[in-house]
């Protein structure tokens, strides 16, 4: 059986049990239903119980969630009320993460849970990312069944996505630790708007991830995200530091993100911290959630934010969100042969051979097998 779900992800998949979150407490018993679990990142201070997973940091009142609207205070003490309570789930080519240097042509079991600790204005899935989990229809599917059903679709991999895997963290964690544990590969698609502390403890079971490098600016991280620069920053030298396999994010947003001096910097910075070899995707905006006024990026835009990035010393960069782009092929930085040619979110041709350019033996830095 199908069952749909609000908002843009749809679930295309008979999985689980389809249920109405429409309470976080039994109104019988008084306990938390069993969609919830304590959280690890919490502590009392006078002015209430704060949640330290990300750098919100919320000061949580009883009976109240945070900004993120999938954690509660009940009887002082912080609960995810995400739980084994997915409102998307779907199998995915891990191409369309983007991830193209991490088993290229595998299939990715993707699932999310209602909310977000960001409030971006031009989010592509504001349906489910900017409310909680008592406002959309979930599916019951404990971090057992997520292992057991991406291992009956064949997937390589686990993709924690669509929302903010930050916010449905207890899930996220406790799920990827059992894939890992069976030999299937955890993926975290993210803002990588976390604290150091949870993010070091859950990187021991991600292999790869996506963070969206959303601009180079403090101020539009404040007024278009509603976060901060540094914290992300932070992310990507961590996750770098962790061995997890990384892959960048910035999407270019007329009027916002496009000031090629402001991209130069950003390019600048990945080079000088030890990114060049680390993909990096300019993706193409449409016009969606609070910015509908504006117009989609301009394609020479996005090639003048490449040509940057290339000159900058970045190994790997690619626009996304456009058909047809040349941008999507994986180039070998020596010989500048196509070693991996995409048409959407198909290959057309693999030319690495044990990591390496079949061509010229240069090695092409990934995750190949």
């Amino acid at each position: 059986m199908k069952y749909g779900v609000l908002g843009s992800c749809a679930c295309v998949l008979g999985v689980g049990k389809v249920h109405a979150f429409t309470h976080g407490f039994s109104e019988k018993t008084d306990d938390l239903w069993k969609w919830s679990k304590l959280s690890k990142y919490y502590i009392d201070t006078p002015r209430g119980v704060k949640c330290l997973i990300c750098p919100n940091e919320c000061v949580i009142k009883e009976g109240e969630t945070g900004d993120c609207k999938s954690r509660i205070n009940y009887k002082e003490k912080i609960y995810s009320i995400g739980y084994g309570n997915p409102c998307s789930l779907h199998v995915d080519p891990i191409e369309k993460k983007p991830l193209y240097h991490f088993l290229p042509e595998s299939k990715a079991f993707s699932l999310a849970v209602a909310g977000c600790n960001l409030a971006c204005l031009n989010c592509q899935n504001w349906q489910i990312s900017q409310v909680g989990p008592k406002e959309t229809r979930n599916y019951d599917l404990m971090p057992p069944e997520v292992y057991k059903q991406a291992q009956n679709y064949k997937c390589r991999s686990i993709a924690y996505t669509y929302s903010e895997p930050i916010a449905f963290y207890e899930y996220f964690y406790d799920s990827a630790k059992i894939a890992k544990q069976n030999g299937i590969k955890n993926v975290m698609v993210s803002a990588g708007y976390i604290n150091e502390r949870p993010l070091r403890e859950i990187a021991q079971y991600v292999d790869a991830a996506n963070i969206d490098l959303k601009s180079f600016d403090d101020e539009i991280y404040a007024r278009l995200n509603a976060g901060k620069l540094q914290p992300i920053l932070d992310t990507l030298k961590v996750l770098k530091d962790e061995g997890v396999w990384l892959e960048i994010t910035n999407l270019i947003v007329p009027e916002w993100t496009d000031d090629l001096d402001m991209i130069k910097r950003m390019c600048d910075w990945l080079y000088k911290h030890g990114f060049e070899d680390y993909p990096l995707h300019f993706s193409r905006f449409s016009p969606l959630h609070k910015l509908t006024h504006l117009p989609s990026t301009p394609v020479s835009v996005l090639n003048n934010a490449r040509e940057i990035a290339l000159n900058a010393g970045l190994k790997y960069v690619y626009i996304g969100n456009v058909p047809g782009s040349d941008a999507q092929n994986t180039v070998c930085p020596k010989c500048k042969k196509i070693v991996i040619e995409r048409k959407g979110y198909r290959i057309l041709q693999n030319n690495i051979v044990n990591g390496k350019c079949k061509i010229c033996n240069t090695t092409i830095a990934g995750v190949w097998n």
